[in-house]
């Protein structure tokens, strides 16, 4: 599974979760802090990810990112294992 496609699911996941509806697409240009989701659901879905996919970048990379965009989330997850 891609990092693209486990970052869909669990984004799906977190939105049913939180009692939201999933934007329709997940485009690379999704504003993350107008997806619906806030700062506790985000922190849900980096924790599913880790479960997931066995890292976090965020704790792993040695400066602080604030990904802005959903392509910009996939990216920083991409760059970190490829």
């Amino acid at each position: 599974m891609s990092h693209r496609e486990a970052i869909e699911r669990s984004l799906t996941e977190v939105f049913e979760e939180e009692g939201l509806n999933p934007p329709r697409e997940f485009t690379d240009d999704l504003v993350l802090l107008q997806s619906g989701l806030d700062s506790l659901g985000f922190a849900v879905l980096v924790t599913k990810l880790e479960d997931d996919l066995g890292f976090d970048p965020f704790v792993e990379s040695e400066a602080p990112f604030y990904p802005l965009t959903l392509g910009e989330f996939i990216t920083f997850y991409d760059n970190r294992r490829a």
